[in-house]
């Protein structure tokens, strides 16, 4: 077994959970422990659940997912939402099974399998339409200052998903997100009883990956994933979170050149990994870090 897995998985019979910005290089962790010592690997990335994109969201290629068994990825049309609670309950079953590897860099499921989730009930179609047609209208101030002083307090305010969402469960069931928060039930697999491991890597050493990936990425057929999507494609669709998905669907229509959608791309994914590591600062203090090696040289 090789020593990074001692040092970071050692208990075989405890699940694995690895958190980290996007270009990090978790996934290839994940894979080396499942092949070392064992288990299945389980995405925790909100986009890599969708199956139209899979160059572009990163997701695992076909030649690393017939070394070790994946789930959880692609396995939700683009056209579908999901939720941190549809994810939870898709998790729910594989946790008695072989042992996970869960692997992703969407911090607000992590939160919820190792602290828990509110039973907010679905928001009604209509509710989400109205508040898309808000944000896509600039009123997200005005969303902001509808939310009860609880929920506004909790959430980031400058963060139009989770304003959308606040407003949304608020909107729907008369209870603003914080209530429904405070009564959230035990979590499905405590931090405890797991080995959990989050990168922590130096900016400048992330950025250069982001930008030779995005490039690599359209090189490595993005671009046709782009033009498979394009006759369908609309920026409200679930999937069209995919960062760069707008620009390259913007390339082909004929508004972007490419080096501009790929510098675009890039960009944008840098930003998100911002947030991404602001959040895991924040509300993931007490995981342990991790940084390879060739991030330090």
């Amino acid at each position: 077994m090789p020593d990074l897995v001692k040092q970071y998985a050692p208990d075989p019979a405890l699940p694995v959970l690895i958190a980290g910005p996007t270009a990090s290089g978790k996934s290839a962790l994940a894979l080396e422990i499942a092949e070392s010592a064992g288990g299945v690997v389980i995405n925790a990335d909100a986009i890599q659940v969708f199956d139209d994109w899979r160059v572009l969201t990163a997701r695992p290629s076909r030649e690393e997912e017939a070394r070790v068994p994946h789930l959880l990825y692609g396995h939700v049309p683009g056209s579908r939402a999901y939720s941190v609670g549809d994810w939870l309950r898709d998790l729910g079953p594989l946790l008695a099974g072989e042992r996970p590897i869960i692997v992703g860099g969407t911090g607000l499921y992590f939160s919820a399998l190792t602290g828990g989730l509110a039973a907010i009930p679905e928001t009604p179609a209509e509710v989400r339409a109205r508040a898309m047609a808000r944000l896509d209208a600039g009123e997200l101030s005005a969303m902001v200052a509808e939310l009860d002083p609880e929920s506004r307090a909790r959430i980031d305010c400058h963060n139009p998903m989770r304003v959308q969402r606040a407003w949304e469960v608020l909107t729907a069931t008369g209870r603003g997100i914080a209530a429904w928060q405070a009564e959230t039930p035990p979590p499905l697999l405590p931090l405890a009883r797991a080995q959990p491991i989050l990168f922590d890597v130096p900016k400048d050493w992330l950025n250069d990956r982001i930008a030779r990936r995005f490039r690599l990425m359209v090189e490595g057929g993005a671009l046709d994933e782009a033009r498979a999507n394009l006759e369908d494609w609309h920026p409200a669709l679930p999937s069209a979170k995919a960062i760069g998905a707008a620009e390259l669907i913007g390339h082909l229509r004929g508004d972007l050149s490419l080096d501009d959608a790929v510098e675009r791309g890039a960009i944008l994914t840098r930003q998100f990994a911002k947030r991404q590591r602001t959040w895991f600062r924040a509300r993931m203090k007490n995981w342990p870090r991790y940084c390879p090696e060739e991030a330090l040289a």
